[in-house]
């Protein structure tokens, strides 16, 4: 899980937190990788990483920790504050950087993306998020409503009685997507190989 939000354990931190329980309660290992208030620069489209092997050509920040991590991960829940109807603009740069350096090491699995809002713009940001996965090949993974907490401290988030209980089911419907792909990868059914221009 990626936290978007300059805050370490803020509303965004609250909220993966909850989709980190039921996961944890099937025996799926979770980590929140936060991003922090340091700022990130964004693609610049010098297309080094085409010849790094899915790096960035960048390597003082995250961008390719997290690809790294990528490699070895089995699913992605992405989370942040709303800004004006948008996810955070660190988040962003990183995803930026992050899929189009290392897009290929997230094919076919499992995305999620989780915002927090004191009112409104969270089904905008979710949107935005959503195309990252969209793009790379990988399972949207919904719940119950859309992936949205509500509150502007953790305190009051945790009194977003509805949207923890869609965090809890959106980590529950994460577990059963990759209990279903571990079950069929164990199977030998591997995932398609898709035509290219």
């Amino acid at each position: 899980m990626i936290n978007g939000s300059a805050n370490e354990r803020g509303c965004t931190f609250t909220a993966l937190s909850e989709v980190g329980k039921p996961l944890q309660e099937q025996g799926i290992e979770t980590e929140i990788i936060q991003l922090g208030k340091q700022a990130y620069r964004d693609c610049i489209g010098c297309m080094a990483c085409k010849k790094l092997d899915n790096k960035c050509v960048f390597d003082d920040d995250i961008v390719n920790r997290i690809i790294e991590k990528a490699r070895q991960s089995d699913g992605f829940v992405f989370g942040s504050p709303v800004y004006f109807a948008h996810p955070s603009g660190r988040l962003l740069s990183v995803l930026n950087r992050v899929f189009f350096a290392g897009g290929k090491v997230f094919a076919f699995k499992p995305g999620a993306a989780v915002v927090s809002a004191r009112r409104a713009g969270t089904s905008a940001a979710i949107d935005v998020i959503n195309k990252y996965f969209n793009y790379a090949r990988m399972p949207v993974v919904s719940s119950s409503y859309w992936n949205m907490v509500h509150g502007n401290t953790p305190a009051e988030v945790m009194q977003d009685e509805e949207g923890l209980q869609t965090m809890r089911n959106l980590g529950q419907n994460m577990a059963w997507l990759l209990n279903t792909i571990e079950n069929d990868r164990q199977k030998g059914r591997l995932p398609p190989e898709n035509e290219f221009a």
